[in-house]
């Protein structure tokens, strides 16, 4: 349990970074730190990635942890080559189209049935093997350190708590951890969680087959089988299909990125089940074909993307990638781009490989499902020039709600990211083995063959949209990257109303909806990382001021 002593911490987090030698960017100090001290001790953006990531676990844990997932993007600049890893959960095998069907959908995340088979820690070992210097156990070490000390509870934590304190107490071992004494941990206390130090430490003693069929994958199995539901709890909380082969059977996979050419920069991005790289590129595709950019070009680009995604990508064979990357198909898309916002949904459009100047729009679009915001994304570069852009997420804040009895983490609701049903025909149905269509968009850009910058942001399906819009503002409006970051956003994702943050109403309200667009108020979209070399070796680490409680850029050196 939490202790609640209160100390206040020597140093601040600061959004904006720039030096030498290295650089990150997280949402935390205590996983930005742990990414620096790697550096300084002569490791690479992998093993530094790790180390952060497995920190954001104890100190972010209702947005990442040992059994949730993500994407990584990585330049190799020994090789001059960019490597993304897919750690995407999967649906167990037990699972179909109709696992899903007529569930409320607050029921789906609370429960057992929305586990997917867990990513990261394959994911980590992949990374570490093929391009970090360091152990598991090496990496996993600045985690055990903050998980044993603790560390200082902030307003984002103990909202976050609180939001969910209603389903986190109808579990007995979420409630242990998060609700000590009945109640989330105060601001400014120090918060423990001695087992996941324990969970960290033996995961690094006995290698990732401890989680992937050993005895630490029966504990997952058992609580997602057999939910630790408080007596008393009048929650309907159905049991979930992962069984032990699922986790054996499990790998994390080496992909080819997506890549698109943009104003004469190249961008890269993670391909399917990913929609985060094609949808982002698809984007800048119509806006770099469109006479013009500003923000209704923006918004109507989003749009289109957006109808294309949800209509052909997904975890299936087949998904037309080359085409939807094509500058013959954004053209025929921009062509719709006009002085009003196009009419409610946008259709999809046919990347059949032959485009002419302006087809009629056919076809119905599929809605976009729903997905949660929380996830987390930070950025690293080394010394030696290599680059990391890394998304892990649980889902939802909080993911499925459910601790492991006795081992500090919780699982993920990722499942939740498929569609219901019945959807005939949806790429992102359910299906044995299957991994949910993600928005996560962890990019990398680069000029005549030199990464420039790496960036990311958490959100759900207004992560394409944060990225699309924070590249647009670097780009076309001419912004620097912190001012970038910090500008107020709106998403638009083939939906009827556009969402927008209360500085971005204030400003842009009228003259986007005089033009046809319909605005609503979203308090806060994404929370975004990134870094750009601004210079010889110079990297400036940027991440947000004020959203999701103000990120923490550091570097390894402000001298050369």
């Amino acid at each position: 349990p939490a202790a609640a002593t209160t100390h206040h911490p020597p140093q601040q987090k600061v959004p904006v970074a720039e030096g030498y030698g290295g650089a990150v960017s997280t949402v935390d100090l205590d996983a930005s730190k742990a990414a620096i001290d790697v550096l300084k001790r002569g490791g690479n953006a992998v093993d530094a990635a790790v180390a952060a990531g497995a920190v954001l676990g104890v100190t972010e844990p209702y947005s990442a942890g040992l059994a949730g997932g993500g994407f990584l993007v990585y330049y190799d600049a020994k090789r001059r080559k960019v490597h993304t890893i897919d750690g995407r959960e999967t649906a167990p095998r037990a699972m179909t189209a109709t696992s899903l069907e007529g569930i409320p959908f607050d029921q789906a995340v609370t429960s057992g049935l929305s586990a997917g088979v867990p990513g990261t820690v394959a994911q980590w070992e992949l990374a570490l093997r093929r391009f970090g210097t360091m152990s598991l156990k090496q990496a996993l070490q600045p985690a055990v350190t903050v998980a044993s000390r603790g560390f200082v509870v902030d307003q984002t934590f103990h909202d976050q708590t609180a939001q969910n304190a209603a389903r986190f107490k109808d579990f007995t071992s979420t409630a242990k951890l998060y609700l000590p004494n009945g109640a989330p941990p105060p601001v400014g206390s120090v918060f423990r969680n001695p087992d996941l130090a324990a969970t960290y430490r033996e995961l690094g003693r006995r290698g990732t087959g401890w989680l992937y069929g050993g005895e630490l994958g029966r504990e997952v199995v058992a609580t997602v089988k057999r939910p630790p539901v408080t007596p008393g709890s009048t929650r309907n909380v159905r049991p979930g299909l992962m069984e032990l082969g699922d986790l054996r059977d499990y790998r994390a996979l080496m992909r080819e990125p997506t890549r698109s050419d943009y104003r004469g920069l190249t961008v890269y991005g993670m391909a399917p089940p990913s929609s985060g790289g094609s949808t982002v590129q698809e984007a800048l595709n119509i806006l770099d074909a469109l006479p013009e950019v500003g923000l209704h070009e923006y918004l109507e680009a989003s749009r289109l993307a957006f109808a294309d995604r949800n209509a052909y990508v997904g975890d299936v064979p087949g998904v037309p990638l080359k085409e939807l990357l094509s500058d013959g198909f954004a053209k025929e898309r921009a062509c719709l781009v006009g002085e009003r916002a196009i009419a409610h949904p946008a259709a999809p459009g046919v990347p059949d490989g032959s485009y002419e100047n302006c087809p009629p729009a056919q076809g119905t679009a599929p809605e976009t499902t729903a997905e949660g915001p929380e996830t987390t994304h930070l950025v690293v570069a080394d010394r030696w020039g290599n680059v990391v852009a890394y998304n892990l997420t649980i889902e939802s804040t909080g993911g499925n709600g459910i601790v492991v009895p006795g081992r500090g983490f919780l699982l993920n609701n990722e499942l939740t990211d498929f569609t219901f049903g019945p959807a005939p025909g949806d790429p992102n149905l359910p299906g044995p083995g299957k991994r949910p269509r993600s928005s996560m968009a962890p990019t990398l850009v680069f000029d005549h063959g030199r990464p420039v910058m790496a960036l990311g942001t958490p959100g759900g399906s207004t992560i394409i949209t944060t990225v699309l819009q924070i590249l647009v503002n670097r780009y076309e409006f001419g912004m620097s990257l912190p001012e970038a970051l910090a500008a107020p956003r709106a998403t638009q994702r083939n939906t009827a109303q556009t969402q927008a943050e209360q500085g971005f109403l204030d400003r842009y309200e009228q003259e986007l909806e005089a033009r046809g667009h319909d605005l609503v108020l979203n308090p806060e979209i994404g929370a975004a990382t990134a870094l750009e070399f601004v210079g010889r070796d110079r990297i400036q680490a940027v991440a947000e001021p004020s959203r999701r409680g103000g990120g923490s850029a550091l570097v390894v050196s402000p001298r050369r």
